[in-house]
């Protein structure tokens, strides 16, 4: 690997050793983490998700978009030391054998009522739920509170009034052909979920009276609904459901207004605490935690008793509790509910091993159970249709014929391979239309649909999966709601949620074949879930692995951090340097160095196609310092429109998860004018703030789905904790014809890429798809 022009050379492993700091605030795309990282948290401690093999990450940092640290205001002092959260299992004794069993006795009533629902909701379904309506917010905290009420389990008045959202206009198929095409429909504006002023007001006084920020005002109202300030007075502790506050600040806040008659046991506290656990877990990828890591979380946080704690929030509806390894309804699952041994143990038959006890959010549980019904249904309705020979015959490559072939027989398919792998699906949908099939593809972004789009040929092949699950782009509808398609493929597949896949297959109907595409290797979604690993892990379904490999050194180089090596690479159009620097204002200059002056001199790629990519947002050479910088160099200005200028390139976040590039065109009344991907886009000036940030720097997670012709990877001395292989293997895939990394970590590099795998997500999918009959093709 070579230097560019006026550039130093280095190595991977420079042995100039950088001073052991503190890692700086890092990333979060997609939801927010308020938690700082554990040491040992090493997939990318900048991430708030998992890479593709299903491993999390956790964050430290902000929103996507909104610089503001959450929490950054406490409400009161906490009655308990702010202790980590991230509880691991202590090594089992007796007692802590017996306790297990206790609890397994105690839980086993509550798994059998949950798996009654299940059964009965599953019976009463005359169809699957209506695509798009997604289960998270305010649905999924509806659907908790009539479940609840119609189990008996808790009194309709106890739950605040909160009107459901409407449901999103369906989109109609295609008019048959020799029809003209319908136009395409308008952008839907966005719902107006903004609270009542008079809501606002209350709840800003009862945060007045209990010495909380007036700022959470309007996010406790929205998140809380219209009778927010009532249901604050009665517990406090909800309080810990808005995004950003911390248990000691909820702690403060309600012995603020409850004063004496409050204390670190009471239920309303434990059963927020349990809930916050849970919504934490989900922002670090996981859909459920171990119930022992619950419970030592709870101690953490002086709780006297977390087993009668977890029971209460289970009873409460808080969370769920889950058994996995054996079926706790068959007789000898475990141990019966009156304690007793099955009959079987009487007779000297050893008992079975306890099994694991997680618990989960409703909307979570009910998104992981859709999903895997979903795809069971994909797998075992498909049916074989046209010949598909001739096309797997004049398919480009020996892996594009196997996935045709594939294809051809299954109604559910996870192809997995790098960059040059994404011809193969291309070739798939290319081969399916000209059989006369309705194909599309779907991509994590904007930049992968137009790249998708020209290698099948056809501009309208491929769409955005978030256009398709809204239905601004697409197909459109049947006249069952289905999305009119005989085949999909979604690449960029690590990206896929648990809530947004089983959105997508609810709305595919019978006989659809579903195709799942995508790196293992890369950072996974910013929601909760491993979708494409879990299925991967699960083979209930056939698996194509591509034997195309990535050309270049760029190509080489990412494919050796793939399997845990970070070899020297031979570059002799320099496509790859290493330019090794001290310190993080080192890194910065070069940086600016690189975009404006050397990259564009030696390469002819201008800096508005060179994309910066590093660890975190904060820090002293964070996404927030070297926006800055970069502005300054590039395009200066006043900011005179909420901090931004004509020609700013930017990252618009219109939901969490979601990162879309896109450049500043001007501002009025309306709002801040921008072009992302050549589509005009307005954001409300009241959501500049939290859904806008500057673009010349990007985190690895919201460059993850698209690719630059430069990429520079920033990695100062402070983001050493926050590396990961994922991270590497990301983050350095992103350029297609120059890559340059502005080196400052040391060993800290080679030893992330060989040991630092990412961190694994605890999720029920696997299990569940391993549950499912599938046809005879599944391997």
């Amino acid at each position: 690997m070579t230097a560019l022009p006026g550039e130093t050379p280095g190595t991977v492993g420079t042995d100039t050793p950088e001073a052991a700091e503190p890692p700086a605030a890092t990333d979060a795309e997609g939801p927010a983490h308020a938690e700082a990282p554990a040491a040992d948290e090493s997939a990318e401690a900048t991430e708030p998700a998992a890479d593709g093999s299903g491993n999390a990450e956790t964050s430290s940092e902000d929103p996507p978009a909104g610089d503001a640290p959450a929490g950054d205001a406490p409400a009161g002092d906490a009655p308990a030391d702010d202790a980590s959260t991230s509880a691991s299992t202590g090594e089992e004794g007796e007692a802590a054998a017996a306790a297990a069993l206790s609890e397994a006795q105690a839980e086993l009533a509550a798994q059998r009522e949950l798996r009654e629902k299940i059964a009965k909701r599953k019976a009463e379904k005359e169809g699957p739920v209506a695509a798009g309506t997604k289960l998270s917010g305010t649905a999924a905290d509806l659907l908790a509170a009539v479940r609840a009420v119609e189990s008996r389990e808790k009194a309709g008045a106890e739950f605040f009034d909160s009107p459901a959202p409407a449901p999103a206009p369906r989109r109609a198929a295609p008019a048959p052909a020799g029809q003209p095409p319908r136009p395409a429909p308008a952008s839907a504006a966005p719902v107006d979920r903004t609270a009542s002023p008079e809501a606002v007001d209350a709840v800003r006084a009862v945060l007045t009276k209990g010495g909380a920020p007036e700022a959470l005002a309007a996010p406790a109202t929205g998140t809380l609904g219209e009778q927010a300030a009532e249901l604050l007075r009665a517990d406090p502790w909800q309080l810990l459901a808005v995004p950003g506050v911390r248990p000691e600040q909820a702690d403060g806040f309600a012995r603020a207004l409850l004063g004496t008659a409050c204390g670190p046991d009471d239920e309303r506290r434990t059963a927020a605490l349990v809930g916050w656990l849970l919504e934490r877990a989900a922002l670090q990828g996981h859909t459920a935690l171990d119930a022992e890591a619950v419970r030592a979380a709870l101690a953490e946080r002086a709780v006297s008793d977390p087993e009668e704690a977890v029971r209460n929030a289970v009873e409460e509806g808080v969370a769920l509790v889950f058994q996995e390894g054996t079926d706790p309804t068959e007789p000898d699952a475990a141990y019966e509910e009156d304690g007793e041994a099955p009959a079987e143990a009487e007779t000297g038959t050893e008992a079975p091993e306890p099994v694991q006890v997680l618990l989960g959010l409703d909307r979570y549980a009910l998104a992981e159970e859709s999903l895997a019904d979903g795809l069971a249904r994909l797998m075992n309705a498909c049916e074989k249709g046209a010949d598909w020979a001739e096309a797997a015959a004049a398919a480009p490559s020996p892996s594009a014929a196997e996935l045709i072939r594939t294809a051809a027989t299954a109604g559910l398919v996870a192809h997995s391979g790098g960059e040059a792998a994404r011809a193969e699906p291309a070739a798939l949908i290319a081969a399916a239309r000209g059989l006369g099939l309705r194909a599309l593809g779907a991509t994590h972004s904007e930049d992968g649909r137009r790249r998708l789009a020209e290698a099948v040929g056809a501009p309208d092949a491929a769409v955005t999966l978030a256009g398709l699950l809204s239905d601004a782009e697409g197909p459109g509808r049947d006249e069952d709601g289905a999305l009119a398609l005989d085949l999909l493929v979604v690449l960029d597949a690590p990206q896929l949620d648990v809530e947004g896949a089983a959105v997508l297959v609810e709305a595919l109907a019978d006989g659809v074949r579903l195709v799942l595409s995508g790196d293992p290797g890369v950072l996974g979604s910013a929601g909760a879930g491993r979708v494409f690993a879990d299925v991967l892990a699960a083979r209930a379904c056939p698996q194509v692995v591509s034997r195309t490999p990535d050309p270049g050194p760029i190509g080489e180089l990412v494919s050796g951090i793939g399997i845990g090596e970070l070899a020297q690479v031979e570059a002799p159009g320099k496509e790859v340097v290493i330019v090794p620097v001290r310190d993080a204002g080192e890194a910065v200059h070069r940086t600016v160095q690189l975009v404006a002056d050397s990259v564009p001199r030696a390469f002819s790629i201008p800096a508005g196609d060179t994309q910066v990519i590093t660890v975190g947002h904060g820090g002293a050479a964070g996404t927030r310092a070297l926006n800055e910088a970069l502005k300054q160099r590039l395009n200066p200005g006043p900011g005179r429109f909420g901090g931004f200028d004509p020609g700013d390139r930017v990252i618009h976040v219109p939901a969490p998860g979601r990162a879309v590039p896109g450049v500043v065109r001007s501002a009025d009344a309306e709002g801040l004018h921008l072009e992302c991907g050549g589509v005009p886009v307005v954001v409300p000036q009241e959501r500049v703030e939290s859904a806008v940030r500057h673009g010349w720097a990007l985190s690895a997670h919201q460059a993850a789905g698209m690719r630059w012709p430069a990429a520079v990877v920033v990695l100062p001395g402070d983001a050493a904790a926050g590396l990961s292989r994922p991270w590497v293997y990301t983050a350095f895939g992103r350029g297609e014809r120059h890559l340059s990394v502005v080196h400052g970590v040391d060993q800290a590099l080679p030893h992330a890429v060989a040991q630092i795998p990412a961190q694994e997500r605890t999720t029920r999918l696997r299990p569940l798809l391993e549950a499912v009959p599938t046809p005879d093709a599944a391997s």
